[in-house]
Parts: C-alpha cells; structure tokens; sequence
C-alpha cells in the first residue's frame, strides 16, 4: 500500500566537508513537504567529524 500525503523522504549531506576532501560524509535523512517546498532544501545541522555547525543541502536520492 502506497503512502497518502505530500511529505517524502529527503537526505541532507555535508557542503563544507565535501569541499576539503575529508574522509566519510555527514548525511541526516529528514522529511520535507513536496507541494509546500518544490525546491531543494538548505539546513544548518551539526557535522561531528568537523565538530562544528554547517551547511547541509539536500541531495539526489
């Protein structure tokens, strides 16, 4: 059975990590509203391997 509703599934992923070539990634998965927010999503989330807040933008599933 197939789920009713707008909200999907959507994978956050580190900008400022991938940017220096650090090993390993920061991904967070979260839901978002498709019909309210179309566009792809920017969050500021905590990162633990740079132990900081970044950026992180929602990336292709």
């Amino acid at each position: 059975m197939g789920r009713k509703g707008n909200r999907i599934q959507v994978i956050l992923e580190c900008t400022e990590q991938r940017k220096t070539g650090i090993a390993g990634c920061s991904r967070y998965v979260t839901t978002k509203n498709k019909k309210n927010t179309p566009n792809r999503i920017e969050l500021k989330k905590y990162n633990p391997i740079l132990k900081k807040y970044t950026i992180h933008k929602e990336i292709k599933q």
